[in-house]
């Protein structure tokens, strides 16, 4: 996760020990199964499409090369601890280092917010009839603010 919230991501070794010399892994396939799913499912926000693992032949002993990319959504956390120091590291040097709150607040603060009414629809045409029969159809009725409260309006209407 430290890669993550660090401005170049970086790539992690599995099956090399502290001097680059390989270990070798006992169940590759169950080993790269396990990393990709503690990676999905412990660290928010989602990491999906922000790393790659792969083999890799060092010495004629494969092990796994983890690709990261720095992330745009920074902080990166640790679900079970929160957007707090014990939940957030940066990679400093060769090592993962706690977030300051300051830190945490500021790639908080620079985060990209993208709402709907951000995105531009490719059919401006479009009026939203549909979505009114549907609503008339349960005995709903829109007023006339729904597609500003929706924020499905662009800032020219």
């Amino acid at each position: 996760m430290a890669f993550l919230n660090n401005q170049e991501g970086g790539i992690l070794y599995i099956g090399l020990d502290n001097d680059g010399y390989p270990t070798g892994i006992v169940d590759l396939d169950t080993t790269q199964l396990k990393i990709a799913d503690r990676i999905k499912n412990n660290i928010l926000p989602s990491t999906l499409g922000l790393f790659d693992i792969v083999t890799e032949a060092v010495e004629n002993m494969t092990v796994i090369k983890i690709i990261i990319s720095s992330g745009l959504e920074k902080p990166y956390y640790i679900k079970a601890k929160g957007m707090s120091p014990s939940g957030c590291y940066t990679r400093i040097g060769t090592s993962s280092q706690p977030m300051t709150t300051a830190m945490i607040d500021d790639l908080y603060a620079r985060r990209i917010h993208t709402t709907l009414r951000n995105i531009s629809s490719p059919r401006q045409e479009l009026k939203f009839a549909q979505l009114k029969i549907y609503y008339q159809e349960r005995g709903l009725e829109l007023n006339k603010q729904f597609a500003n409260s929706l924020e499905l309006l662009t800032p020219d209407g």
